[in-house]
């Protein structure tokens, strides 16, 4: 029935399948290669987008920073060289004897509007850099 021996011809069924085995697996192998080769050119974008949104990010903090520090410099110059109140008048508020207390009185009120200004130059701030921050793209 078969002019050749049956061994014969599962030996050639054997290396068909070996050839045909091994081209797919080769087939295989440069698709993942290929992929491989995509996702590091993707990656590598990534990274430098990464780099100069985080450049970025540094120069508007710096900046912001920069831009506290120098109001919040002349808010605290402010109100050491100025009072809000005029300290020089001998005005006599009803309840307090002494113009020490008065002065005290003033110098606490000084103290607490200079915390307030400080405390709302902060917020402001800090809403400026995250507003900025977001705009980054």
């Amino acid at each position: 029935m078969f002019p050749l021996p049956i061994s014969t011809y599962i030996y050639a069924g054997l290396i068909l399948l070996s050839v045909v085995g091994f081209s797919y697996g080769r087939y295989e192998h440069n698709k993942y290669v290929t992929f491989k080769a995509e996702v590091e050119a993707i990656a590598a974008k990534q990274e430098a987008h990464v780099e100069s949104i985080t450049k970025q990010q540094a120069l508007v903090t710096k900046g912001i920073q920069n831009e506290y520090d120098a109001k919040l410099s002349a808010i605290r110059n402010y109100y050491k060289s100025t009072s809000m109140w005029n300290n020089g008048s001998k005005q006599q508020v009803s309840g307090l004897s002494p113009s020490s207390q008065l002065s005290n009185a003033i110098a606490s009120y000084n103290q607490l509007a200079e915390s307030c200004s400080m405390t709302t130059l902060q917020l402001v701030e800090l809403q400026k850099w995250v507003n900025e921050q977001l705009g980054l793209k």
